[in-house]
């Protein structure tokens, strides 16, 4: 990612019905999208796995660019579809490592104080425990900051869909939480 960043005021339907015809086209999406892919699956993942799946996901993308309906202004919930596709093949390793997060006290790249890591371990148990069409719709949106509509056109599902697997798995988040959030610290939460 250190070369210099393409600049282009097209859609990225337009730059994927120019790259059928000028292939080096596509490396547009890739400077567009790749560090937010990045990020997302990073978080999914881990580091080890993320350049992998992000390369995978361009690959994939480039072979079925045909199939990319051009009308569409923007391709990041279709990039974000084929990388949850990647990531459901690591369906076994990622509820894996949340349960070894859970035994092994939350997760080390958020822990910054000691008072939050048994709500980390909850949050983290509480997320292996979601189903995996819960959890990538909760993640989606919450990790990957995409709207319900991106989520739903990420899943290939309607936005009602979304709506119900996010009312789910907060609901259950809520409850295995206590509502306690995870994401503050013990003198955040007091001063609140």
């Amino acid at each position: 990612m250190n070369a210099p960043a393409r600049i282009s005021a097209e859609s990225d339907g337009e730059v994927i019905r120019r790259s059928t015809r000028e292939p080096e086209a596509f490396a547009l999406l890739y400077d567009r999208h790749a560090p937010r892919l990045h990020r997302y699956v990073a978080r999914r993942l881990g580091d080890g796995h993320a350049d992998d799946l992000v390369a995978e996901t361009f690959l994939i993308a480039f072979q079925r660019r045909g199939g990319f309906d051009p009308s569409r202004a923007e391709a990041l919930p279709w990039l974000y579809g084929i990388a949850g596709n990647l990531i459901a093949r690591h369906r076994r390793t990622e509820v894996r490592v949340y349960r070894a997060m859970a035994r092994m006290g939350g997760d080390p790249s958020v822990r910054s104080h000691a008072d939050q890591v048994d709500v980390r371990v909850t949050a983290a148990a509480a997320l292996a425990r979601l189903s995996a069409r819960d959890r990538e719709a909760l993640l989606l949106v919450t990790w990957a900051d995409l709207s319900y509509e991106q989520a739903a056109q990420a899943l290939d599902v309607p936005v009602g869909t979304i709506r119900s697997r996010l009312n789910r798995a907060r609901r259950k988040l809520r409850t295995a939480l206590g509502d306690r959030n995870p994401l503050t610290t013990a003198a955040e939460g007091e001063s609140r």
